[in-house]
């Protein structure tokens, strides 16, 4: 984890993840690399010596040398519609090859956009740096779907990650059947850990599998007496029914044990909420975990009535892979 990042690379998460259904939608050019590997999740390398058939392979989406004027854009579908709260527009490992400038614009689209669709500014034309992340905060409220990235007037992006809050529609949600209240793509979203020293808490909400242990949270080996937590704030308040905590992938590091506990907050900050949560009802009481495995817990689930944030509790450290919170979305 990047600890010189702005706060919002840590309290919000990307928009643009391909997991999450992210993808291009079309670009001007992307002779030297594709464009879609702007969009991978992992950090961006570089490999000595390796070369395709257009020339040096490189980490990123590249565009060749314009000699006719213009410039370059890339339009990109967000995984989830969402309000963007801080963008970072990534040169990792372009030097000589980076663009002088970029601009960002964004819009709401219910399919592709066209030449009729209204775009708004949300990062002016600005001057970048080879080899470097360039962080800009956003501050607009508005909800978006895609995002139009133009680069002045060629060149190569490592990666573009779009920091913000999911907007979901509940009203869309058949509120008969249980949902994960955890998950990501109801809002969900972590605001608080006391360490996360191999793995970021957010990764607990992420869709699907964890691919591997970097796909999960993760502390460091505690050496002193307590225990690790983080606190989740839920999409939607609901009702908890049951409790998944899974440990895929955690062998010799998963906790010995874990337990859950559980309030209605209506107003705070995050520090504030940090100090009540040692407070909250317990959810789940303690329960043994087992190595790289799925752990159901219904039966010993508590009944508190409608919730909205859960702390999760592992002891004494060690890893988890995902947690899904089943439940009933409050009326």
């Amino acid at each position: 984890m990047n600890e010189q990042a702005p706060a919002f690379v840590h309290q919000w998460i990307d928009l643009a993840q391909q997991r999450l259904g992210a993808e291009i939608v079309s670009c001007s050019d992307d002779f030297f690399a594709e464009c879609s590997r702007m969009l991978n999740p992992e950090p961006p390398v570089f490999i000595d010596g390796k070369f395709d058939d257009n020339g040096k392979w490189m980490d990123g989406w590249e565009t060749r040398r314009r000699r006719n004027g213009g410039y370059d854009n890339a339009v990109v579908k967000l995984g989830l519609p969402g309000e963007i709260m801080g963008i970072d527009i990534d040169t990792t490992h372009f030097t000589g090859n980076y663009p002088p400038a970029a601009s960002l614009e964004a819009c709401y689209s219910n399919g592709p956009p066209d030449a009729n669709t209204q775009w708004v500014t949300l990062i002016d034309s600005t001057s970048l740096q080879g080899d470097n992340h360039h962080y800009f905060t956003i501050d607009n409220g508005a909800c978006f779907t895609h995002l139009r990235l133009n680069i002045y007037p060629d060149g190569g992006i490592a990666r573009l990650r779009v920091y913000g809050r999911v907007v979901c529609d509940i009203a869309a949600l058949d509120k008969s059947r249980p949902h994960n209240l955890a998950a990501v793509e109801l809002g969900a979203r972590a605001i608080a850990w006391n360490d996360a020293h191999f793995g970021a808490a957010a990764n607990l909400l992420n869709p699907g599998q964890g691919f591997n242990m970097g796909d999960g949270w993760e502390t460091r080996r505690r050496r002193e007496p307590g225990n690790d937590w983080c606190i989740i704030e839920l999409g939607q308040v609901g009702e908890i029914d049951e409790a998944l905590i899974d440990t895929a992938h955690f062998k010799g590091n998963y906790p010995d044990r874990c337990s859950l506990q559980a309030a209605l907050v209506k107003a705070g900050t995050v520090d504030s909420i940090i100090t009540q949560s040692q407070f909250w009802q317990e959810l789940l009481p303690p329960q043994q975990l087992t190595m790289d495995s799925e752990h159901g817990f219904r039966a010993e689930v508590q009944q508190l009535g409608p919730v909205s944030h859960v702390r999760v509790n592992i002891f004494p450290d060690g890893g988890l892979s995902r947690v899904r919170l089943l439940g009933r979305l409050d009326g």
